[in-house]
């Protein structure tokens, strides 16, 4: 069975990838599950300069699933290329980079120095971070600023492109046709959705931050719509996220029209999750008869000329 997938110079063993945010940067994981079986990390976001993120508290469970106001914290491009791209080289898995910046001219800069860096197949562009002030959702609930920071990375790298865009938008179809037009080889979504929990016996929001990004089972029926949605808006792969748990959740998200999925706040639980969606996926692709995984993408049986309410075709 062909589980396999190619995206420009990115070349996928399986459609199966971690997201950023959620798995470090490979090392941290490397102990509890079988790296090298995942089809490859979307590494923890670098930009220029360290970053400390938020004051805590970040981390609020919900009924089904997690907020998060990490806010980028990250260890800079400098100590990513000396102290985590050597182990990233070895480890056995496709490796794409998340860019995230608080201007145009930050993205730029980094991603031209990683393009002197081996064993970098791709880059998925942090554009719908919610849980910055500079950046983050200004750059990604705004078409033009989406369109003009792809336009720039796609004039400085010929390696695989993704943009991750968010789902705090209006109609995130006219964001991902703005992306394919501006030369992006894929967009990935959704990125969380903007939540609040709230502590009854203090008064007081759980998160310092007040709000955060909301991720895990909770959003996955919306992040399949917004799947659906972009899926008829362009011609360009899709990679899906969204509180993808288990191996079943995994085809929803090919059927709707991904081409390949990250797992995240599933990997907060169990560290092994993604592989064991990988070997599920193949496992029920096996007992259907599927001799190539391509052939379910985009497979969604839908009865001809029913669209789902406020959807609207070929936007």
């Amino acid at each position: 069975m062909n589980t396999s997938f190619t995206l420009a110079t990115l070349h996928l063993k399986n459609r199966v990838l971690v997201a950023s945010g959620t798995f470090g940067y490979g090392n941290e994981a490397a102990p509890y599950t079988d790296v090298s079986a995942i089809g490859g990390i979307v590494t923890k976001s670098v930009s220029l300069l360290p970053r400390q993120g938020n004051a805590p508290t970040r981390i609020a469970e919900t009924p089904a699933g997690m907020l998060n106001s990490i806010g980028l914290a990250n260890v800079g491009l400098d100590a990513f290329i000396a102290d985590k791209l050597p182990f990233l080289r070895g480890i056995g898995t496709s490796i794409i980079v998340n860019i995230a910046a608080s201007s145009v001219e930050e993205y730029c800069e980094v991603l031209e120095r990683l393009e002197d860096e081996e064993g970098i197949e791709g880059y998925e562009i942090n554009v719908s971070c919610p849980n910055v002030k500079e950046g983050g959702l200004n750059f990604g609930t705004r078409c033009d600023m989406t369109e003009m920071i792809t336009r720039e990375m796609r004039k400085r790298t010929r390696r695989a492109l993704i943009i991750k865009l968010t789902p705090n938008v209006t109609h995130i179809g006219d964001f991902a046709k703005a992306c394919e037009a501006e030369g992006a080889d894929s967009v990935s979504l959704i990125n969380t959705l903007v939540g609040m929990a709230v502590d009854i016996k203090t008064r007081r929001p759980r998160l310092s931050t007040i709000t955060g990004g909301l991720s895990g089972p909770a959003i996955k029926p919306v992040a399949l719509a917004k799947v659906f949605e972009v899926s008829k808006a362009v011609s360009i792969p899709i990679i899906g996220i969204g509180g993808i748990m288990t191996w079943e959740d995994a085809i929803e998200f090919l059927l709707v029209g991904a081409s390949a999925i990250q797992v995240g706040t599933a990997s907060f639980r169990d560290p092994d999750a993604a592989v064991k969606i990988v070997h599920g996926m193949e496992r029920w692709c096996a007992e259907q008869g599927i001799e190539d995984m391509q052939e379910i993408v985009g497979g969604l049986r839908v009865d001809s000329g029913v669209a789902a309410p406020g959807f609207v075709k070929n936007r």
